[in-house]
């Protein structure tokens, strides 16, 4: 009995079926991160996304002396079709934040999510510390170059606009992560189209609130007439000390009588 009970410690039985050997690791078959290079097969099975399907245009900001301006049309284009009419794409991060997105629309809508997931697990710490616009416009330059680095970007174009330490906030972000603040920025077509108007305002001296929204609604104007994938309805958010605010989608109006001006070559 003492032979047959030293002989069951020197070849003790398995811990559980095909599990691992006492002392050893045990490479699961659905974690190929165990296997060899040399084992993985010769066409890799991920894909990725790098043709956006329902696409949003420009982004217009001006800061002015007390804050800064953000103007985006609701129109999400699929392909040359204009078949998404009602598409926010500004939006307030917190009340000294706000947020606007152009591009790919499903890849907005993913940010965005993890954006206000962010700020609800900042509100539930309690410590009475707020996201500034400065740390939102770096977070974001270390998302995109992080995702266009592995070959997968969210297809966007970001401006944030905001109040840091008392003081107008505006910086833009792209797809591959670089970034750069001014006191104009406009993305897609907008800033071939309206950073001229915007730069040669601010040349003329300080803007205020109404002289800002004034010269953003001329941009969205501008911009309706020569861009193909623009919108009539827009959304105007301003963000100051006092807060976020951003108005409902309004119209333009608009005049095609001068279309018989056009002409062809």
């Amino acid at each position: 009995m003492k032979m047959a009970f030293m002989g069951d410690m020197m070849s003790p039985a398995p811990l559980w079926h095909n599990g691992p050997s006492p002392g050893s690791f045990y490479n699961f078959p659905a974690n190929q991160s165990n296997f060899s290079p040399a084992s993985r097969p010769v066409q890799d099975c991920r894909t990725h996304s790098a043709a956006p399907i329902t696409t949003t245009t420009s982004v217009i900001a001006v800061k002015f002396d007390k804050g800064c301006v953000i103007a985006a049309d609701t129109l999400g284009s699929y392909g040359s079709l204009a078949r998404f009419r009602d598409c926010p794409r500004v939006m307030k991060v917190n009340h000294l934040i706000m947020l606007g997105s152009g591009g790919d629309y499903a890849d907005f809508q993913y940010l965005k999510d993890i954006i206000e997931q962010k700020i609800i697990d900042e509100q539930c710490m309690g410590d009475g510390l707020l996201l500034k616009p400065r740390s939102l416009h770096c977070w974001l330059t270390r998302v995109l170059y992080n995702k266009r680095s592995k070959m997968d970007p969210l297809w966007n174009n970001y401006v944030v606009a905001g109040i840091q330490d008392g003081e107008p906030f505006l910086g833009a972000v792209d797809k591959l992560g670089t970034a750069y603040e001014d006191a104009a920025i406009a993305t897609g077509l907008g800033a071939y189209m309206a950073t001229p108007l915007i730069r040669d305002a601010l040349e003329q001296g300080p803007l205020d609130e109404e002289k800002a929204k004034a010269l953003v609604r001329k941009c969205m104007e501008v911009l309706f007439y020569r861009d193909a994938r623009s919108f009539p309805r827009y959304q105007l958010g301003v963000v100051t000390e006092a807060g976020v605010t951003i108005d409902a989608p309004v119209e333009l109006k608009h005049d095609w009588n001068l279309a018989h001006m056009i002409v062809m070559k």
